[in-house]
């Protein structure tokens, strides 16, 4: 029997948009298992709480088709802790534009120094979600405006109970 192929895709997904899931749908076609690791602790302001987005990303993953193995979790303290933990060997990262890149490629040389087990694959946004960001989704929503193509119509929900 082979190992497992586990990979974590990482985010504070606040919200998930359809960016987010783009990414979500390309990774399950590499991996046995992907968990989306829903960060708890955060240096961002969030939106929404830690179980709102857990709860956000959840709807989102029944979208997918059946018997696709994805699992969300949320996860306190350092990346490479909660990778150990859940056995995985490798990062997903989506990028969006070239800008992300200097970014991600320094945070994916510190995780494999932090865990030499781990290694971080980058995957590129579809030309249809390359420029939606979970800043610009809140941006949009909080000054009452429509975010519907840019998220599931859940996250539109959520979004008009947190203004009741």
């Amino acid at each position: 029997m082979k190992d497992k192929r586990i990979a974590i895709y990482p985010g504070t997904f606040d919200p998930m948009t359809l960016g987010h899931f783009d990414i979500v749908k390309k990774a399950v076609k590499i991996v046995d298992q992907l968990v989306v690791g829903v960060a708890v602790d955060t240096v961002k302001d969030t939106f929404f709480s830690i179980e709102e987005r857990v709860s956000i990303v959840n709807q989102s993953v029944q979208y997918l088709n059946k018997g696709t193995s994805v699992l969300v979790k949320p996860f306190s303290g350092l990346l490479t802790d909660f990778a150990r933990r859940e056995d995985a060997f490798l990062i997903i990262r989506g990028l969006r534009a070239v800008s992300d890149f200097e970014y991600e490629f320094k945070m994916s040389w510190v995780l494999n120094r932090m865990y030499s087990n781990i290694q971080t694959i980058f995957l590129p946004a579809s030309d249809a979600t390359q420029f939606i960001s979970s800043n610009f989704v809140k941006e949009i929503a909080c000054l009452g405006g429509d975010i519907s193509q840019f998220v599931y119509p859940h996250v539109v929900d959520a979004f008009k109970k947190r203004k009741q």
